[in-house]
Parts: C-alpha cells; structure tokens; sequence
C-alpha cells in the first residue's frame, strides 16, 4: 500500500510517500514541500498548494492520503492559514477519489516514539530510523509529513486499529 502523508500548512505543506512492506517495515517512495510566497494573494497560494498536490497524487497513485488532524495554537490567523490550506488539501483527494484518514498529534508521536509527549527531535530521529535514512529529512514539514504517513502505515495494520 502507498501512503501520502501531508503536513498541512499555506507557506509549507510537507507531503511524504511510503509503501508497506511485510511485518513492520515501510520504505520511502519520496518526499518534498510544496512553498508558497507571502506576496502572493491567497487565492494563487491555495491553487498551486491544490496543483502541486494533484501532480504528486497521479504520479504515485497513493491508496489513501494521511493528515493530521488540526489543533489550536496561540496564533489565530495561523490557525486560519492551515484551515484554508488543509480545506485545499482534503478537495485535492477528493477530486482524485482519494480517501483521508485524519490523526491528531498524539496519535502520530505514539505510533512514532510510544510516548505521546515526544518532542520534533524525537520524532524526527524515528522517521530516519523507521526509513533506513542517513540523514533526518528536511524540510522539518516533510519529515512530518513522513511521520504522519509512518503513523498511517503502522495504525491501518494493528489488529486494535486505534484510529
């Protein structure tokens, strides 16, 4: 099964693809951003997180698109960012009949790391692991991506699919 794990966001959205293997093991299909600029209108920035989106999802034909759930920070029009770019996001699988399945940030850092409180750092260093990588991906907002794909890929296989 190939996973696309997105990490929502206006000036970054990281995506990440997986593909299960027997038991355990997950491999790393590919990665990346897709960046937006400020001094674009809103509406330019949403389009090309939409197209860039579209292009990655019919080039690797994903079974299902992993994104994590949102949650409130201190920073309204940051929350009011991700919102629209993670409405552009779950339009884009849609139009391309692609399911979602949704986790919150705990969940991710569990299936991660097994501790629900684990840090970016720590999360980080078990996608390297869990991908046989060198190096931690970067951006910071692919390797989330990555991670929320990983989560995905290890929860959709546990015969107490806690989702």
């Amino acid at each position: 099964m190939i996973v696309l794990g997105v990490d929502p966001g206006l000036s970054l959205t990281g995506w990440g693809l997986v593909q299960t293997g027997s038991g355990d093991n997950v491999a790393l299909l590919n990665y990346g951003c897709i960046k937006t600029k400020p001094s674009q209108k809103l509406g330019e920035r949403l389009k090309e997180v939409h197209n860039c989106l579209r292009t990655v999802i019919q080039r690797y034909t994903p079974e299902i698109l992993a994104i994590e759930e949102l949650f409130f920070s201190k920073e309204a029009r940051t929350v009011a960012a991700v919102c629209q770019a993670r409405g552009v996001i779950l339009l884009s699988a849609a139009l391309e009949n692609l399911p979602v399945c949704e986790y919150n940030p705990r969940h991710v850092k569990i299936a991660l790391t097994g501790y629900g409180s684990a840090d970016k750092n720590q999360i980080q260093q078990m996608v390297k692991t869990f991908l046989k990588l060198t190096e931690i991906p970067k951006p910071d907002d692919a390797a989330d991506a990555l991670a929320i794909a990983i989560c995905h890929a290890h929860t959709s296989r546990s015969p107490l699919n806690i989702r």
